[in-house]
């Protein structure tokens, strides 16, 4: 299955009615070859994010221009967050993972070991802290080199199909991208998968265009 696939299922479970809130699809799996599943992506918000996920930052204050509504509605009261996946893969304080995962590919090419992982079981309540309401959708992420090729399998949580989507990928192409140089071997595929990938009422005019 590829992105067109996905693209496609959700135009039949819009058409087949019965909707509510969200038309989501449960264990969503398929290959990630397009940036988008619904709409353009934001390439000058993208370079932001992206800019804020190297930073390390955990202050959506620091989010390079003005944060997105989102990432302030989810903020603790001081601004604090969760989910900068720069700081899940690159921070000492959560594993250096991007650095371990090029030792262990290095070390053993063909290992099914390389994973960073974002999420962590004191989750359940480090999501509200100080009223912050920010639970990380990615899980982890595996790396496997294949026909020296570096290929990623994305592993969400929770994935909203029309923003949530174009700035995961393009933060998972630019980890894939940079990970692969590293290694010096060629960037492969982007394999996703989601526990709930779904689509906003607010949203639903992007569904409709395609039908």
């Amino acid at each position: 299955m590829k992105t067109a696939d996905i693209r496609n299922l959700f135009k039949e479970l819009y058409s087949a009615g019965e909707l509510g809130t969200t038309v989501e699809i449960l264990g969503a799996s398929f290959l990630a070859d397009e940036p988008s599943i619904f709409g353009k992506p934001d390439q000058d918000y993208i370079s932001r994010e992206i800019r804020w996920y190297n930073s390390m930052s955990r202050s959506v204050n620091d989010f390079p221009g003005t944060a997105p509504t989102i990432w302030k509605q989810i903020s603790g009261k001081d601004g604090a967050i969760n989910s900068n996946y720069g700081w899940c893969i690159y921070s000492p304080n959560n594993g250096s993972q991007y650095s371990k995962v090029i030792e262990e590919l290095k070390s053993n090419p063909t290992s099914r070991r390389a994973t960073m992982i974002y999420t962590r079981p004191t989750m359940h309540r480090d999501y509200n802290v100080n009223g912050m309401q920010d639970f990380i959708c990615t899980n982890a992420v595996c790396y496997y080199i294949r026909n020296n090729q570096l290929h990623a399998v994305v592993q969400m949580r929770s994935n909203d199909a029309v923003y949530g989507y174009k700035n995961d990928y393009a933060w998972q192409k630019h980890v894939l991208t940079n990970l692969a140089l590293d290694l010096d071997v060629k960037p492969g595929d982007i394999h996703w998968q989601v526990q709930n990938l779904h689509v906003y009422e607010r949203h639903y005019k992007l569904i409709e265009e395609q039908l």
